[in-house]
């Protein structure tokens, strides 16, 4: 059939696949005696209808060959078997995309036949949870096809996430399971499709707890160059790779460096990739340059930094690969880094490669929104009431903690309920014939090992006194309209606004309450509560139940690892930590793929969490708009990390990866900036002082609707002031007192910065709208009166009042004239229709995106006849109802003055430096820090 569609380009639909299945049943009747057809139709739709993203790459062909043709793939065994057992997994356009990326990555590298001394360093970004593991997989396929010899995977810092990765690798590449004590090693995978002895990979590791390279390996183990490849999966640890970086140079090296006078190896090509390569890898150590920007070449790297780059340098051919779906501190890898022993650092100098997720990844932003459009009520989340959870667990506890209500061990409601989410999820996946799959539930709420285990016990009590009232039938009336009520009354609506919402991923079907009780009794049963401690057993636990399904209640704080996938993940419940950006990374293992069961998903958190997260998810996507930005202009790796460096998303990402607390220089060209979070002291009275001088500076104003342009359907109200020279604007900022806690928006700083932008002539000529809404109360601001917006707070709002956006899009677009606004759109649907991991099965836009307006600002659109207008800024204010904040210390008080700037792209080198304002990050503590 694939063929079929592929040559004739007709739609996959249900009677297409049902005539094909028809006429394969003519044929060979016994092969339907046990199949559903509905089923096989499902999973056909499934396989045929998803879209993939586009992958983009900054590359740099210094001291590059190009190699990868053809011809030179034509007998690829490994890379062939792979395809073939991916193809039962993947949807076709997705296994398209697979191969075509590690093509790309692969292509990049130098080819490991070429002779005398080549180091290539890359880094490939993709998406949290998305098959990052699934692409390397692939990537070394075609690297053993190709000729590395030793592969050398470094997989996290906990033993489950190594087993975990061994486990995959074992089914994807070497066909054979990593077993200890046994006779023989089970064919698995790949290699029950191809069992050939004479392409079966070595391995120096194995799947269990302590598979790790040890002694014993490293005694015995010898390598020859015409020997099929050897594979090493191994920890991110100092005694792990300090063994076998002497290994390679006691046992492998087998030529002299002439620069070094050291032992290295020379006829085995090397292949290092580093699974979150963020994580661990990056040197943060002080004073690696001097005050001139000069590399220290005695300078001592932080440890795992310095033994990964000394592996690397024990090789004459070598490749190092990061994988990573958080780039930020890569990119912080100074360029020039080297050290004499440990040679150049790990900055990925010949390519940076953006993957693309399929159209069914469920990411970010389908969870949580759009930063400029939030709905009130997410789907798929449900907020935790943090001020009635914390007698139970309060934000910040010791070590021993031992959780309790009204001094009685029991769990809190919220928590109960989310119990109860996850006992739905499983009971409603058996029904649609899913019982066999793994289910999973995650609580992340202490990362202190003790309460963990506290935390376990209580847990488990509560779904053990469930499986006793099912099971005996003892008081169980009680808890069984519980059941039902929460089931009919908000879970099962819920189900079917998710259906609704996600049209374009695949779902299963509606269940009854009748269905969901009959199946109670087994499903509590099967679920059992366990403590995610770092072990190899929490990854080998899902191997061996493949067969039945894993129904797991996992409780995990730190030593969850990053990248530890909890299959078939339904149900997540965070709590708020000190350590703010690991609580974040936790939570991102909620992303992914949830095929015919995404409507039993909940996300159990607080506002805060959600607030953060977004605002994480949208530094992750800026990232990605300006890669995509520098390819578009053919830049380099370097050329990237260098403006990167300087973008305001820094603020609010790596403080400890930027070489800790220097100040850093930032720009703001093709921002968009707006005040989400304000003070509720007497800087709210004196911030609305404020507004009224600058309003009443600028002199007479025309009404909004008389812009150069307003668009079909566009109804704006309140008042436009054009030409508005930047010293007005720059006083208005300075006087203006944002929050210590706000995020990117530092008023003084961005005053600086229009202030230095105007010695380039840029940002000399203002638009300041006052936007207001028609439906809001009128209220006077200086001379004219706009009306109110209704924006409710979310989150602490103890001392301050935060909300989750201020404006739309279309506010982007005021005062635009009509080809800025039609080169604008046409720049959005152009985005739009290129990269579908994006587009998330929505239709083209009807209005032009921020991103877009930003960039035709900057850099016109030549064949559009639109020109650059750099030194246009527009400001917007905006009046906040103090009686819709839903924020009792605004009542009876001025209304909130809010305000957005829109900057245009600029190619300015200009920057301005944050060293004044740096105080504020300290407030983001944990934030910020990665380790």
């Amino acid at each position: 059939m694939r063929r079929r569609v592929q040559k004739s380009g007709e739609l996959v639909t249900s009677d297409l696949i049902a005539e094909i299945l028809d006429r394969v049943e003519l044929l060979e009747p016994e092969l339907f005696d046990d199949v559903n057809k509905e089923a096989v139709i499902d999973e056909m739709i499934r396989r045929s209808s998803h879209g993939i993203g586009k992958i983009a790459t900054l590359k740099s062909g210094e001291d590059h060959e190009a190699w990868l043709t053809a011809d030179r793939k034509q007998d690829w065994r490994y890379w062939r078997r792979y395809a073939e057992y991916m193809d039962e997994k993947l949807p076709w356009k997705a296994m398209e995309g697979l191969d075509e990326s590690t093509d790309e990555i692969l292509g990049n590298l130098e080819d490991p036949k070429r002779q005398g001394r080549w180091d290539r360093r890359g880094l490939v970004v993709g998406h949290v949870q998305s098959g990052k593991t699934g692409n390397y997989t692939g990537l070394i396929c075609k690297a053993a096809d190709a000729g590395y010899k030793i592969i050398i995977v470094l997989a996290g810092l906990h033993n489950n996430l190594r087993a975990q990765t061994q486990i995959r690798l074992d089914e994807g590449f070497l066909g054979y399971a990593t077993l200890v004590n046994v006779d023989s090693l089970p064919a698995v995978g790949v290699g029950i499709l191809d069992p050939s002895h004479e392409i079966k990979p070595n391995c120096a590791t194995n799947r269990s707890d302590k598979g790790d390279f040890d002694k014993t390996t490293s005694r015995k183990l010898a390598v020859k160059p015409e020997e099929r490849p050897w594979l090493f999966v191994i920890k991110k640890n100092k005694t792990v790779l300090e063994r076998l970086l002497y290994w390679v140079e006691n046992h492998a090296a087998d030529i002299v460096n002439p620069e070094t006078g050291r032992k290295v190896v020379g006829s085995l090509p090397l292949m290092v990739i580093d699974d979150e390569s963020d994580h661990g890898s990056v040197d943060t150590g002080e004073n690696a340059f001097d005050e001139n920007g000069v590399s220290d070449p005695e300078h001592s790297p932080t440890t795992i930094n310095r033994l990964i780059r000394e592996l690397l340098n024990s090789f004459s051919r070598k490749a190092y690969i990061g994988y990573t779906a958080t780039p930020f501190a890569n990119i912080f890898i100074h360029e020039k880094g080297k050290t004499d022993r440990e040679g150049e650092d790990l900055f990925p100098s010949a390519f940076i490669t953006s993957l693309g997720a399929p159209t069914n990844y469920i990411g970010p932003g389908r969870v949580f929104g759009s930063s400029s459009s939030v709905p009130e009520d997410l789907p798929l989340t449900r907020t935790i009431d943090e001020q009635r959870f914390s007698e139970w667990m309060p934000a910040i506890h010791k070590n021993g903690w031992q959780p309790r209500i009204d001094g009685e061990r029991k769990l809190p409601e919220s928590l109960i309920e989310a119990v109860r989410s996850f006992v739905f999820a499983c009971a409603v996946r058996k029904v649609r014939g899913q019982g066999q799959n793994h289910s999973s539930m995650l609580i992340h709420v202490s990362r202190f090992t003790s309460v963990q285990a506290e935390v376990v016990e209580q847990v488990d009590e509560h779904v053990r006194g469930m499986k006793r009232r099912y099971d005996r039938n003892i008081d169980l009336d009680t808890l069984d309209e519980v059941m039902r009520s929460d089931y009919l009354g908000r879970f099962r609506p819920e189900m079917e606004r998710i259906r609704d919402e996600f049209t374009d991923v695949p779902q299963g079907r509606d269940v009854t309450w009748e269905e969901v009780r009959d199946t109670l009794p087994s499903v509590l049963a099967d679920i059992q509560v366990r403590e995610i401690n770092g072990s190899a057993k929490d990854a080998l636990d899902y191997a061996e139940n493949e067969q039945t399904g894993l129904k797991v209640i996992a409780v995990g704080g730190n030593k969850l690892a990053r990248g530890l996938t909890l299959e078939g993940l339904c149900t997540s419940f965070f709590l708020r930590t000190t350590k703010m950006y690991d609580t974040l990374m936790q939570m991102g293992r909620w992303f992914g793929y949830r095929d015919n069961y995404l409507d039993v998903c909940r996300l159990y958190t607080s506002d805060e969490l959600i607030e953060w997260f977004g605002h994480i998810a949208d530094a992750a996507e800026e990232l990605r708009q300006e890669f995509d930005n520098m390819v578009a202009v053919g830049a380099s790796p370097k050329d990237f990390g260098l403006k990167v460096k300087s973008h305001s998303i820094l603020t609010v990402t790596s403080r400890t990866k930027m070489r800790n607390a220097r100040p850093i220089d930032l720009t703001y060209a093709g921002d968009l900036l707006q005040t989400i979070t304000f003070p509720l002291d007497k800087r709210h009275e004196s911030n609305f002082e404020a507004g009224i001088a600058f309003v009443g500076s600028l002199g007479a104003s025309r009404p909004l609707q008389q812009q150069y342009f307003v668009p079909d359907g566009q109804n704006w109200s309140g008042h436009l002031w054009r030409d508005v020279k930047p010293l007005k604007v720059i006083e208005f900022l300075r006087a203006y007192q944002t929050h210590p806690t706000s995020m990117r928006v530092v008023a003084p700083l961005i005053a600086d910065f229009i202030a230095e932008m105007n010695k380039d002539g840029e940002l000399t000529r203002w638009t300041v709208a006052l936007a207001g809404s028609l439906e809001g109360k009128q209220y006077v601001i200086g001379s004219v009166e706009a009306g109110m917006l209704g924006r409710s707070g979310v989150g602490d709002q103890n001392n301050r009042h935060a909300i989750k956006s201020l404006i739309s899009p279309r506010d982007q677009a005021i005062d635009l004239r009509q080809k800025q606004y039609e080169a604008a759109l046409a720049h959005s649907i152009q985005t739009w229709s290129g990269d579908v991991d994006r587009n998330e099965g929505t239709k083209p836009p009807k209005e032009p995106t921020g991103p877009a307006i930003r960039h035709i600002l900057g850099y016109g659109s030549p064949g559009s006849g639109v020109l650059p207008e750099r030194e246009r800024g527009l400001l917007t204010l905006y009046l906040l109802d103090p009686d819709k904040s839903k924020n009792p210390l605004l009542e009876g008080r001025q209304p909130v003055l809010a305000w957005s700037v829109v900057f245009p792209g600029s190619s300015s080198k200009r920057r301005v430096s944050n060293g004044a304002y740096m105080a504020n990050a300290v407030l983001w503590g944990g934030l910020n820090d990665l380790d």
